[in-house]
C-alpha cells in the first residue's frame, strides 16, 4: 500500500473516532494504528533476525525462490522468502543476488522500493578436457 494512503487512512480513523466517541475515539483508534506500527515493526524484526543468522546472498535452491518470486514483492518480503539478505550488485536499480550451494543464482531488481525483474542464472558448464591425440 502506499504510503500517502496509509496516512490518509489513519488520519479519517481518527477523525471518524473524535467525530463518533469524541477523545475515547481518537484514544481507540491512536491505540489501534500504534498496535498496526507493532505488528510491522515486529514482522520486520523477525526477518532480521532469520537473515542474520544465515551467510549473506545464500539460499537454499536458487530454483525454488524464482519459482516463488511475483513482481511487487517488497524488499522484506524477499528476505522473508530467502531468509538471508541478498548480496548488493548495484544501487540504481537497486540489484541483489542470491546464490545456492549448487552455482544457481537468481538476480533482483528492485525500483521504488518492490521487484520489478528477476534473472535465474545457472552456473557455467565445466569445462571438458579434450581427447588427447593418438589416444
Amino acid at each position: 500500500m502506499n504510503a500517502l494512503i496509509g496516512w490518509i487512512i489513519a488520519v479519517l480513523a481518527i477523525a471518524i473516532g473524535y467525530t463518533v466517541y469524541g477523545w475515547p475515539g481518537v484514544a481507540l483508534a491512536g491505540s489501534i494504528l500504534v498496535f498496526w506500527l507493532l505488528l510491522q515493526f515486529t514482522r520486520a524484526m523477525r526477518a532480521m533476525r532469520a537473515a542474520g543468522a544465515a551467510p549473506v546472498g545464500h539460499v537454499a535452491s536458487a530454483v525454488m525462490l524464482q519459482a516463488r518470486l511475483r513482481p511487487g514483492l517488497r524488499l522484506i518480503e524477499l528476505i522473508t522468502l530467502t531468509k538471508s539478505l541478498g548480496e548488493k550488485l548495484a544501487d540504481d536499480p537497486e540489484t541483489y543476488r542470491w546464490a545456492d550451494p549448487g552455482g544457481a543464482s537468481v538476480i533482483v531488481e528492485l525500483r521504488g522500493g518492490r521487484l520489478a525483474e528477476w534473472r535465474f542464472a545457472r552456473p557455467d558448464e565445466p569445462a571438458q578436457s579434450a581427447p588427447e591425440a593418438g589416444a
